[in-house]
Protein backbone atom coordinates (compact mmCIF):
# COMPACT_ATOMS: atom_id res chain seq x y z
CA UNK A 1 0.00 0.00 0.00
CA UNK A 2 2.93 2.33 0.95
CA UNK A 3 4.50 1.74 -2.23
CA UNK A 4 1.04 2.37 -4.10
CA UNK A 5 0.80 6.12 -1.88
CA UNK A 6 4.33 6.87 -3.46
CA UNK A 7 3.28 5.98 -6.72
CA UNK A 8 0.33 8.03 -6.97
CA UNK A 9 2.15 11.07 -5.19
CA UNK A 10 4.95 10.67 -7.75
CA UNK A 11 2.44 10.88 -10.85
CA UNK A 12 0.39 13.28 -9.28
CA UNK A 13 3.55 15.65 -8.92
CA UNK A 14 4.19 14.72 -12.76
CA UNK A 15 1.25 16.07 -13.73
CA UNK A 16 0.74 19.16 -12.17
CA UNK A 17 4.01 19.98 -13.33
CA UNK A 18 2.98 19.58 -16.29
CA UNK A 19 -0.12 21.77 -16.30
CA UNK A 20 2.14 24.37 -14.46
CA UNK A 21 4.73 24.41 -17.20
CA UNK A 22 1.45 24.46 -19.92
CA UNK A 23 0.29 27.78 -18.05
CA UNK A 24 3.52 29.33 -18.21
CA UNK A 25 3.53 28.07 -21.74
CA UNK A 26 0.46 29.84 -22.41
CA UNK A 27 1.93 33.37 -20.75
CA UNK A 28 4.37 33.22 -23.28
CA UNK A 29 2.48 32.91 -25.83
CA UNK A 30 -0.08 35.85 -24.34
CA UNK A 31 2.96 37.67 -23.68
CA UNK A 32 4.06 37.68 -27.79
CA UNK A 33 0.54 38.70 -28.74
CA UNK A 34 0.48 42.23 -26.07
CA UNK A 35 4.41 42.75 -27.22
CA UNK A 36 2.75 42.77 -31.18
CA UNK A 37 -0.30 44.57 -30.33
CA UNK A 38 2.28 47.34 -28.56
CA UNK A 39 4.73 47.36 -32.38
CA UNK A 40 1.29 47.82 -34.36
CA UNK A 41 0.11 50.68 -31.74
CA UNK A 42 3.57 52.33 -32.36
CA UNK A 43 3.59 51.89 -36.06
CA UNK A 44 0.43 53.34 -36.38
CA UNK A 45 0.96 56.68 -34.40
CA UNK A 46 4.45 56.26 -36.60
CA UNK A 47 2.03 56.66 -39.61
CA UNK A 48 -0.01 59.24 -38.46
CA UNK A 49 2.87 60.95 -37.38
CA UNK A 50 4.58 61.32 -41.10
CA UNK A 51 1.31 62.02 -42.53
CA UNK A 52 0.96 65.03 -40.51
CA UNK A 53 4.90 65.88 -41.31
CA UNK A 54 3.72 65.50 -45.13
CA UNK A 55 1.28 68.09 -44.44
CA UNK A 56 3.10 70.62 -42.52
CA UNK A 57 5.64 70.23 -45.85
CA UNK A 58 3.42 71.03 -48.40
CA UNK A 59 2.17 73.76 -46.76
CA UNK A 60 5.71 75.22 -45.97
CA UNK A 61 6.56 74.93 -49.99
CA UNK A 62 3.09 76.55 -50.75
CA UNK A 63 3.55 79.70 -48.28
CA UNK A 64 7.43 79.88 -49.93
CA UNK A 65 6.19 79.87 -53.30
CA UNK A 66 3.62 82.39 -52.72
CA UNK A 67 6.52 84.53 -50.65
CA UNK A 68 8.77 84.36 -53.68
CA UNK A 69 6.26 85.42 -55.77
CA UNK A 70 5.76 88.62 -53.87
CA UNK A 71 9.29 89.10 -53.90
CA UNK A 72 8.88 89.28 -57.61
CA UNK A 73 5.89 91.23 -57.53
CA UNK A 74 8.02 93.91 -55.33
CA UNK A 75 10.95 94.46 -58.39
CA UNK A 76 7.89 94.94 -61.04
CA UNK A 77 8.86 98.58 -62.05
CA UNK A 78 5.13 98.84 -63.88
CA UNK A 79 3.42 100.87 -61.24
CA UNK A 80 -0.17 100.10 -62.81
CA UNK A 81 0.74 96.28 -63.18
CA UNK A 82 2.07 96.33 -59.59
CA UNK A 83 -1.42 98.18 -58.48
CA UNK A 84 -3.88 95.62 -60.41
CA UNK A 85 -1.90 92.66 -58.65
CA UNK A 86 -0.94 94.34 -55.15
CA UNK A 87 -4.72 94.57 -53.40
CA UNK A 88 -4.69 90.24 -54.73
CA UNK A 89 -1.40 89.52 -52.84
CA UNK A 90 -2.22 91.10 -49.54
CA UNK A 91 -5.22 89.15 -49.56
CA UNK A 92 -3.75 86.20 -50.34
CA UNK A 93 -0.86 86.93 -47.51
CA UNK A 94 -3.34 87.22 -44.97
CA UNK A 95 -5.57 84.09 -45.57
CA UNK A 96 -2.34 82.16 -45.92
CA UNK A 97 -1.19 83.80 -42.38
CA UNK A 98 -4.16 82.86 -40.85
CA UNK A 99 -4.76 79.39 -41.89
CA UNK A 100 -0.89 79.16 -41.44
CA UNK A 101 -1.10 79.49 -37.54
CA UNK A 102 -4.17 77.67 -37.95
CA UNK A 103 -3.02 74.74 -39.54
CA UNK A 104 0.96 74.75 -38.35
CA UNK A 105 1.87 76.60 -35.78
CA UNK A 106 -1.30 75.64 -33.47
CA UNK A 107 -1.95 72.53 -34.67
CA UNK A 108 -1.02 69.70 -32.27
CA UNK A 109 -0.07 66.35 -33.22
CA UNK A 110 -2.54 64.08 -33.98
CA UNK A 111 -1.28 61.44 -31.95
CA UNK A 112 0.30 61.30 -28.15
CA UNK A 113 3.48 60.32 -27.61
CA UNK A 114 2.71 58.01 -24.34
CA UNK A 115 1.36 54.80 -25.08
CA UNK A 116 -2.50 54.98 -24.74
CA UNK A 117 -2.44 51.40 -23.25
CA UNK A 118 -1.92 49.46 -19.88
CA UNK A 119 -1.77 45.86 -18.99
CA UNK A 120 -5.01 44.79 -16.83
CA UNK A 121 -3.00 41.99 -14.69
CA UNK A 122 -5.82 42.16 -11.90
CA UNK A 123 -7.91 38.87 -13.16
CA UNK A 124 -4.48 36.79 -13.90
CA UNK A 125 -3.23 37.56 -10.37
CA UNK A 126 -6.37 37.10 -9.10
CA UNK A 127 -6.75 33.44 -10.93
CA UNK A 128 -3.25 32.75 -10.03
CA UNK A 129 -3.77 33.47 -6.20
CA UNK A 130 -7.04 31.01 -6.56
CA UNK A 131 -5.11 28.05 -8.27
CA UNK A 132 -5.57 25.13 -5.78
CA UNK A 133 -6.44 22.00 -5.41
CA UNK A 134 -9.86 20.44 -6.02
CA UNK A 135 -11.10 17.45 -3.01
CA UNK A 136 -12.77 14.90 -5.01
CA UNK A 137 -14.82 12.00 -3.88
CA UNK A 138 -13.42 9.38 -2.94
CA UNK A 139 -12.89 6.36 -5.87
CA UNK A 140 -11.84 2.92 -6.48
CA UNK A 141 -9.69 1.81 -8.29
CA UNK A 142 -11.28 2.09 -12.21
CA UNK A 143 -14.28 4.12 -11.26
CA UNK A 144 -14.73 7.67 -12.94
CA UNK A 145 -13.33 10.83 -10.31
CA UNK A 146 -15.53 13.38 -9.65
CA UNK A 147 -15.25 16.63 -7.30
CA UNK A 148 -16.28 16.60 -3.87
CA UNK A 149 -19.84 18.12 -3.18
CA UNK A 150 -18.33 22.11 -2.27
CA UNK A 151 -17.26 23.69 1.49
CA UNK A 152 -18.93 26.08 2.75
CA UNK A 153 -18.63 29.78 1.49
CA UNK A 154 -17.14 32.64 3.67
CA UNK A 155 -18.43 35.78 4.55
CA UNK A 156 -16.43 38.58 4.26
CA UNK A 157 -18.12 41.30 6.48
CA UNK A 158 -15.68 44.47 5.69
CA UNK A 159 -17.63 44.33 1.78
CA UNK A 160 -20.89 43.45 3.74
CA UNK A 161 -23.51 46.88 3.76
CA UNK A 162 -26.69 48.47 4.02
CA UNK A 163 -27.80 51.37 2.67
CA UNK A 164 -31.21 52.49 2.64
CA UNK A 165 -33.96 49.50 1.97
CA UNK A 166 -30.99 47.38 0.48
CA UNK A 167 -28.19 44.91 1.12
CA UNK A 168 -24.98 44.00 -0.31
CA UNK A 169 -23.30 40.54 0.80
CA UNK A 170 -20.01 39.34 -0.33
CA UNK A 171 -18.71 36.55 0.01
CA UNK A 172 -15.07 34.33 -0.29
CA UNK A 173 -15.11 31.18 -2.47
CA UNK A 174 -14.53 27.85 -0.02
CA UNK A 175 -10.74 26.64 -0.43
CA UNK A 176 -9.60 23.24 -2.20
CA UNK A 177 -13.87 23.07 -3.76
CA UNK A 178 -15.05 22.90 -7.24
CA UNK A 179 -17.87 25.54 -7.29
CA UNK A 180 -20.51 25.77 -10.63
CA UNK A 181 -22.29 28.75 -8.54
CA UNK A 182 -23.43 29.81 -5.67
CA UNK A 183 -27.42 30.74 -3.78
CA UNK A 184 -27.82 33.77 -1.85
CA UNK A 185 -30.62 33.43 0.63
CA UNK A 186 -32.42 36.14 2.93
CA UNK A 187 -34.78 35.66 5.71
CA UNK A 188 -38.01 38.39 5.94
CA UNK A 189 -36.20 40.86 8.10
CA UNK A 190 -38.10 39.29 11.27
CA UNK A 191 -36.21 36.20 12.05
CA UNK A 192 -38.86 34.04 9.32
CA UNK A 193 -38.16 31.37 6.83
CA UNK A 194 -35.27 32.22 4.29
CA UNK A 195 -35.64 32.35 0.40
CA UNK A 196 -33.17 32.53 -2.23
CA UNK A 197 -32.66 35.58 -3.72
CA UNK A 198 -29.67 34.94 -5.91
CA UNK A 199 -28.59 31.98 -8.03
CA UNK A 200 -25.31 32.37 -10.25
CA UNK A 201 -21.60 32.13 -10.25
CA UNK A 202 -20.48 35.60 -8.85
CA UNK A 203 -19.10 36.38 -4.98
CA UNK A 204 -20.78 39.79 -4.55
CA UNK A 205 -24.76 40.81 -4.43
CA UNK A 206 -27.21 43.69 -3.81
CA UNK A 207 -30.43 43.14 -3.00
CA UNK A 208 -33.03 45.91 -3.53
CA UNK A 209 -36.64 46.26 -2.14
CA UNK A 210 -36.34 45.25 1.29
CA UNK A 211 -38.14 46.77 4.13
CA UNK A 212 -36.98 50.33 6.15
CA UNK A 213 -35.74 49.20 9.42
CA UNK A 214 -35.25 45.83 9.29
CA UNK A 215 -32.65 43.34 10.53
CA UNK A 216 -32.20 40.70 7.67
CA UNK A 217 -29.83 37.28 7.80
CA UNK A 218 -27.63 36.47 5.00
CA UNK A 219 -26.08 33.58 4.23
CA UNK A 220 -25.07 31.41 0.96
CA UNK A 221 -24.17 28.16 -0.15
CA UNK A 222 -22.01 26.72 -3.08
CA UNK A 223 -23.19 24.09 -5.51
CA UNK A 224 -21.47 21.76 -8.73
CA UNK A 225 -22.45 18.90 -10.16
CA UNK A 226 -21.67 16.72 -6.57
CA UNK A 227 -24.44 18.46 -5.14
CA UNK A 228 -25.07 21.42 -2.50
CA UNK A 229 -22.43 22.33 0.16
CA UNK A 230 -22.93 23.46 3.83
CA UNK A 231 -24.19 26.98 4.15
CA UNK A 232 -22.17 29.70 5.24
CA UNK A 233 -22.27 31.51 8.77
CA UNK A 234 -24.97 34.28 8.68
CA UNK A 235 -24.63 37.94 8.96
CA UNK A 236 -27.25 40.40 9.95
CA UNK A 237 -27.23 43.48 7.84
CA UNK A 238 -29.76 46.24 9.62
CA UNK A 239 -31.31 48.48 6.54
CA UNK A 240 -32.57 52.01 7.42
CA UNK A 241 -34.83 53.43 10.29
CA UNK A 242 -36.20 55.98 7.80
CA UNK A 243 -36.79 55.65 3.54
CA UNK A 244 -34.67 57.96 1.30
CA UNK A 245 -35.92 58.67 -1.94
CA UNK A 246 -37.00 60.84 -4.90
CA UNK A 247 -39.35 61.39 -7.55
CA UNK A 248 -38.89 58.37 -9.88
CA UNK A 249 -38.69 60.32 -13.63
CA UNK A 250 -39.00 56.63 -15.23
CA UNK A 251 -41.95 54.95 -13.48
CA UNK A 252 -43.95 58.35 -14.22
CA UNK A 253 -44.21 57.03 -17.01
CA UNK A 254 -44.08 58.52 -21.12
CA UNK A 255 -47.98 59.96 -21.20
CA UNK A 256 -46.66 63.21 -19.11
CA UNK A 257 -44.76 65.10 -20.83
CA UNK A 258 -45.03 68.26 -19.17
CA UNK A 259 -43.02 67.16 -16.29
CA UNK A 260 -39.64 68.49 -15.33
CA UNK A 261 -37.51 67.11 -13.17
CA UNK A 262 -34.63 68.78 -11.45
CA UNK A 263 -32.51 69.01 -7.85
CA UNK A 264 -31.54 65.12 -8.31
CA UNK A 265 -34.75 64.34 -8.99
CA UNK A 266 -36.02 66.12 -5.59
CA UNK A 267 -38.21 68.63 -7.07
CA UNK A 268 -40.93 68.19 -10.10
CA UNK A 269 -42.88 70.90 -12.15
CA UNK A 270 -45.54 70.74 -14.29
CA UNK A 271 -46.56 72.93 -17.34
CA UNK A 272 -49.56 71.49 -19.00
CA UNK A 273 -53.45 71.54 -18.26
CA UNK A 274 -53.48 67.73 -17.46
CA UNK A 275 -52.90 65.97 -14.42
CA UNK A 276 -50.25 63.99 -14.43
CA UNK A 277 -48.97 61.43 -11.86
CA UNK A 278 -45.65 61.26 -10.42
CA UNK A 279 -44.34 58.48 -8.01
CA UNK A 280 -41.76 58.11 -5.91
CA UNK A 281 -38.63 55.93 -5.79
CA UNK A 282 -39.21 53.06 -3.56
CA UNK A 283 -42.37 51.12 -2.64
CA UNK A 284 -43.41 50.57 1.33
CA UNK A 285 -45.40 47.66 2.40
CA UNK A 286 -44.31 47.85 6.01
CA UNK A 287 -43.48 49.97 8.46
CA UNK A 288 -44.50 53.82 9.37
CA UNK A 289 -43.54 56.52 6.78
CA UNK A 290 -43.30 60.26 7.09
CA UNK A 291 -42.54 62.66 4.04
CA UNK A 292 -43.24 66.33 3.07
CA UNK A 293 -43.59 68.15 -0.23
CA UNK A 294 -42.97 72.08 -0.23
CA UNK A 295 -45.03 74.08 -2.48
CA UNK A 296 -42.53 76.22 -4.70
CA UNK A 297 -44.91 77.49 -6.94
CA UNK A 298 -47.96 77.73 -6.79
CA UNK A 299 -50.25 80.35 -9.10
CA UNK A 300 -52.99 78.55 -11.19
CA UNK A 301 -56.52 78.14 -9.39
CA UNK A 302 -55.83 74.39 -9.62
CA UNK A 303 -55.67 71.15 -7.24
CA UNK A 304 -52.48 69.32 -6.48
CA UNK A 305 -52.98 65.72 -5.34
CA UNK A 306 -50.76 64.36 -3.02
CA UNK A 307 -50.96 60.77 -1.15
CA UNK A 308 -50.09 57.32 -2.20
CA UNK A 309 -50.45 54.63 -4.92
CA UNK A 310 -49.94 51.22 -6.33
CA UNK A 311 -47.38 50.82 -9.19
CA UNK A 312 -50.30 50.25 -11.76
CA UNK A 313 -52.08 53.43 -11.25
CA UNK A 314 -53.28 55.91 -14.19
CA UNK A 315 -50.20 58.45 -14.69
CA UNK A 316 -52.34 60.59 -16.44
CA UNK A 317 -55.22 61.19 -14.04
CA UNK A 318 -55.65 63.11 -10.97
CA UNK A 319 -53.91 61.23 -8.11
CA UNK A 320 -57.15 59.20 -6.78
CA UNK A 321 -59.24 58.82 -9.71
CA UNK A 322 -59.13 55.22 -10.32
CA UNK A 323 -58.79 52.46 -7.52
CA UNK A 324 -55.22 52.92 -7.24
CA UNK A 325 -54.45 55.85 -5.71
CA UNK A 326 -55.60 57.26 -2.42
CA UNK A 327 -55.05 60.94 -2.31
CA UNK A 328 -55.58 64.35 -0.38
CA UNK A 329 -56.62 66.91 -3.27
CA UNK A 330 -56.31 70.72 -2.16
CA UNK A 331 -56.85 74.26 -3.62
CA UNK A 332 -56.10 77.56 -2.16
CA UNK A 333 -59.09 77.33 0.63
CA UNK A 334 -59.91 73.49 1.55
CA UNK A 335 -59.03 69.90 0.48
CA UNK A 336 -60.87 66.94 -0.06
CA UNK A 337 -59.99 63.16 0.13
CA UNK A 338 -60.34 61.26 -3.16
CA UNK A 339 -59.93 56.94 -3.86
CA UNK A 340 -61.54 55.68 -6.97
CA UNK A 341 -63.13 59.06 -7.89
CA UNK A 342 -65.02 59.13 -4.85
CA UNK A 343 -64.02 62.55 -2.57
CA UNK A 344 -65.57 62.95 0.75
CA UNK A 345 -64.68 64.74 4.00
CA UNK A 346 -64.33 68.65 3.07
CA UNK A 347 -61.74 70.21 5.18
CA UNK A 348 -61.02 73.94 5.68
CA UNK A 349 -57.14 75.16 4.77
CA UNK A 350 -55.65 75.36 1.98
CA UNK A 351 -51.75 75.98 0.60
CA UNK A 352 -50.19 78.90 -1.41
CA UNK A 353 -46.37 79.17 -2.28
CA UNK A 354 -44.23 77.81 0.16
CA UNK A 355 -46.88 75.97 2.41
CA UNK A 356 -45.86 72.13 3.31
CA UNK A 357 -47.99 69.03 2.93
CA UNK A 358 -47.15 66.03 4.86
CA UNK A 359 -47.97 62.22 4.14
CA UNK A 360 -47.94 59.85 6.82
CA UNK A 361 -48.38 56.25 6.03
CA UNK A 362 -48.69 53.56 8.55
CA UNK A 363 -48.76 50.69 7.46
CA UNK A 364 -48.54 48.96 10.82
CA UNK A 365 -51.90 50.34 11.40
CA UNK A 366 -52.61 50.25 7.76
CA UNK A 367 -53.79 53.96 7.30
CA UNK A 368 -52.82 57.07 6.29
CA UNK A 369 -52.74 60.78 7.29
CA UNK A 370 -52.05 64.27 5.66
CA UNK A 371 -50.51 67.24 7.41
CA UNK A 372 -50.57 70.77 6.04
CA UNK A 373 -48.60 73.57 7.16
CA UNK A 374 -47.76 71.27 10.46
CA UNK A 375 -51.29 70.58 11.62
CA UNK A 376 -53.32 67.85 10.86
CA UNK A 377 -55.36 68.06 7.96
CA UNK A 378 -58.45 65.85 9.60
CA UNK A 379 -58.57 62.82 11.07
CA UNK A 380 -57.41 59.34 9.35
CA UNK A 381 -57.86 59.37 5.89
CA UNK A 382 -57.87 55.79 4.60
CA UNK A 383 -57.86 53.49 6.37
CA UNK A 384 -57.46 49.03 5.51
CA UNK A 385 -54.30 49.97 3.24
CA UNK A 386 -52.30 46.40 2.47
CA UNK A 387 -50.09 45.63 -0.16
CA UNK A 388 -47.24 47.99 -1.73
CA UNK A 389 -47.43 51.52 -1.98
CA UNK A 390 -45.24 54.68 -3.48
CA UNK A 391 -45.37 58.11 -2.91
CA UNK A 392 -47.14 60.18 -5.37
CA UNK A 393 -48.23 63.21 -6.33
CA UNK A 394 -50.43 64.30 -9.24
CA UNK A 395 -49.77 68.47 -10.84
CA UNK A 396 -50.81 70.11 -13.43
CA UNK A 397 -51.10 74.10 -14.56
CA UNK A 398 -47.46 75.52 -13.41
CA UNK A 399 -46.91 73.82 -9.97
CA UNK A 400 -43.66 73.06 -8.47
CA UNK A 401 -42.48 70.60 -5.51
CA UNK A 402 -40.28 69.64 -3.67
CA UNK A 403 -40.14 66.31 -2.12
CA UNK A 404 -38.43 66.02 1.26
CA UNK A 405 -37.46 62.29 2.93
CA UNK A 406 -35.72 60.81 5.55
CA UNK A 407 -37.90 61.96 8.46
CA UNK A 408 -39.06 60.90 11.60
CA UNK A 409 -42.49 60.03 11.16
CA UNK A 410 -45.30 62.74 13.69
CA UNK A 411 -47.53 61.22 16.36
CA UNK A 412 -50.81 61.03 15.38
CA UNK A 413 -54.75 60.74 16.85
CA UNK A 414 -55.77 58.00 15.31
CA UNK A 415 -59.55 57.74 16.01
Amino acid sequence: MSDKVTESCVEFERLVSAQCESLIQMIHERREFLIDTIRMDRETKLRTLKEQQINCTGKLQQTTGLIQFCIEALKENDNAAFLQVGSMLINRVANTDMTWHQEVTNAAPRVSPIVDLTLDDSHVIRAIDNLNFVQMKPAKEGEERIPAVPLAPQIIPKDCSAENNSVTVAWQAPNHSFVQGYVLELDDGSGGEFREVYCGKETICTVDGLHFNSMYNARVKAYNTSGEGEYSELIGLQTAEVAWFTFDPTLSGELCSGLTFSNDNRTVSADGWEHCVVLGSVGFSRGVHYWEFTIEKYSADTDPAFGIARIDVSRDKMLGKDDKGFAMYIDRQRSWFQHNSIHERRVEGGISTGSTVGVLLDLERHTLHFIVNEMPQGSVAFRDLYGVFYPAVSLNRDVTVTLHTGLDAPHMDYH
